[in-house]
Parts: structure tokens; sequence; C-alpha cells
């Protein structure tokens, strides 16, 4: 058995303990506060997690995990090992005797120093996401290896970070049924699939509206993500723009025509404003550069099965001079074609069928509703 000392993100034992795959306090008897000599802890520019290096004279501060076993050893590995660091041995202190222990230590010294590091400030930010993409990590561990994980990590934080919205920004319940502590209760989940998406298999019940509960049932949900929409308009001209590209859902309904017009659409990143997504799409999608941003509606895309959520917004816009293009980040693999059309060739589309994406549907007529005022504004 081996000693490890941690002095970043695993220095948060919540997030220790989902690595390992133990329950809460599991790990109390085996932690000591640590601290390596002559070593300096920083964010990394822009990215929400720290780097180590060599500053003579400074210490890094950290905890101390003794009687790391060969299992716990690998997954340790597994979680940090696709980021370019290896275990190192360090002299370490512990109440001011020398120890020696391992080190998650990094091979390359290619990241830009950011401010001074402090955990706590990133537990505030980024612990509950870091926590849950932890335990979903190491839950692919069998089905993908380090690298494969670790490309998925940004995709399985931004999960919980739509987990966060929603409990911060539920819809109100003026009419519908206002839900209590013990509704609604999950008493177990099953294999199910993980994956980029995951496939989520349960059983649960819940108060019905006469007062009894339900019996158990088993269900499937569909887990995916927040998403920011955007349509580009111009109140000028009165024109949109709308995107083209090939879809799955189609092509496997067998749909011969799996072409699709939709609005600007993209992924929340984790701790992301979904309206700087918009704008951020907007940018990898048509070229355009956003102005004012206006609201529409905030759904679920379909309720009965799938946590995907819309975040729908109107893009004020120059268009007179826009020519059509392709776009789209090719490191995703996206071909995407640009389109500029009045609004009322648009309805004209909605009414043929041609335009037959629902969230663009549901944006146009919000349009609709507001396009007098918008238009005796500009």
């Amino acid at each position: 058995m081996s000693a490890l000392f941690f002095y970043g993100t695993l220095c948060h034992i919540p997030l220790l303990e989902a690595v390992l795959g133990v329950g809460s306090n599991a790990l109390t008897n085996r932690l000591k506060t640590a601290v390596l000599p002559d070593h300096h802890v920083s964010w990394v520019k822009d990215q929400p997690y720290p780097m180590i290096e060599k500053a003579p004279g400074r210490t890094a501060q950290g905890v101390l995990l003794a009687a790391v076993t060969e299992d716990e050893e690998e997954r340790l590995r597994y979680y940090e090992g696709a980021f370019s660091y290896h275990l190192s041995e360090v002299s370490i202190l512990v109440d001011a005797a020398s120890e020696t222990a391992l080190c998650f230590y990094p091979m390359s010294n290619d990241q830009v120093r950011g401010a001074d590091w402090v955990l706590a400030d990133w537990v505030r930010g980024w612990g509950e996401m870091a926590v849950g993409a932890a335990r979903d990590v190491m839950a692919r561990r069998a089905r993908y290896d380090a690298e494969t994980a670790a490309n998925l990590r940004p995709f399985l934080m931004a999960r919980h970070w739509s987990r966060m919205m929603a409990r911060k920004a539920a819809g109100p319940t003026t009419r519908r049924n206002t839900a209590k502590a013990g509704d609604v209760m999950v008493h177990d989940r099953g294999v199910g699939y993980n994956g980029f998406f995951e496939l989520a298999e349960f059983r649960f019940d819940h108060l019905r509206f006469d007062g009894t509960r339900s019996p158990r049932v088993t269900r499937e949900a569909f887990l995916a993500f927040d998403a920011a929409l955007v349509l580009p308009y111009d109140p000028a001209t009165d024109h949109i723009l709308l995107i083209e590209q090939l879809r799955f859902g189609p092509l496997w309904r067998e749909d011969p025509q799996p072409w699709v017009f939709e609005p600007i659409a993209g992924l929340v990143d984790a701790g992301e404003d979904p309206a700087d997504t918009a704008r951020r799409e907007a940018m990898e999608e048509s070229g355009l550069q956003l102005g004012a941003l206006e609201p529409m509606v905030q759904v679920y895309a379909s309720p009965g099965y799938s946590t995907e959520f819309f975040h729908c917004f109107l893009g004020i816009v120059d268009l007179s001079s826009f020519a059509a293009s392709r776009n789209g980040l090719a490191s995703e693999y996206e071909d995407i074609r640009s389109h500029v059309m009045s609004f009322d060739t648009a309805m004209a589309l909605v009414q043929s069928g041609e335009i037959n994406a629902g969230p663009l549907i549901m944006m146009l007529y919000w349009l609709a509703a507001e396009r007098d005022r918008l238009r005796a504004s500009a």
C-alpha cells in the first residue's frame, strides 16, 4: 500500500470519495493535512482547475491519503491519467515531520498560470458539478479508456450544471401542483446506458392528485443537456437567419428528407450563461456577431421522457449584407448552411411543412407576436 498527496481538486473530500467509489466519511481515518515544500498551486488561466509548479520558499497545501490500495490507485490513475499527470515520489511535511508520498505531477509545463489557487472558491463554483461528473466518469471505466472518458468530462459537467440551473430557476406554480418533499420517490436505478448521452432506468412512485400514492413503476428517461437556441432577426428588413443541417432523428425515422431548417443552437457548457452560449454558437455556426438578445421562452423539449431543456433567444442583428455561408466546427463534424429569408417566407415554409422542427416553429410564432414592437423600435 502507498500514500498519496493531493494538492488540487481532490482535496475536496466528496470528489475524492466519488473517484474512489466510497461512501461519505469513509476516508476520514486515512486523511491528514500535509504540505509540499517549495511548490505553489495556481489556477490555470481561464480554466476551472489548478496547476502546480516548483517555487522555492513556498508551500503547496494539501491532504495525504494513507494506505492506498492497488484498486484505489488504479481508479485515481484512470481519473487523472488522461491529463498528462503521472505519479511521482515527493517529500511532504505532516505535522512538521518529513514523509515520502506519491503525487500526481504534471509531465509538461505548458499551462498558463492564473491567480493563486483557493480550494474554497473552486468548491463554491465547480464542486457540485465535479463530484457528479466524477461519478459519471468512473461509471464508464469498464466501457471507455481514460482519454475517452476525459473527453466526455466537460459534457458530464454540463449535465450537472443543467441540474443546478433547474433548481435555481424553476418555473412558477400559480396553477399547477407545487411539489413537496416526498411527493416523488425514486427507489432504485438500473444499469441503463452510459455514453455521451445516458438512458436511465428507474423505479418510482408519486403522490396522485386524489391524495393516494401510485404503484411503483419502472420507467426510462433520456438524459440529455441544456441547449441555447437563438433566432437571428433583422427588424429593419424583417429578415431572419436559419441554418440547415443533416439531423439523425429524421434519418432514423426513415424520413427521406433528413436535412432540417433550425435556429442556431448549441449545448450550454458547464458554468456558462445560456445567453453567452447563444452568442458563441451564432459566431460558430453562421459567423454572426449578435447585438441585443431578447429572452423568448425556456422549455422542455419532450418532458415525457427527456431532460433536454431549451433556453430560447431572439438575436437582433443586421442581415442586410449577410452572404449565405457554410459553417460549423470541423472538430464536431458539423456541416451547416445558413439561409437568410423574410419572415413571411419562413412562415410560408411552416405552412407547407418544409420547416418541421418544433423549436423553430415555436420561436417563429413568438416572433410573430412581438414583430410589430420590434419593427417599430428598429
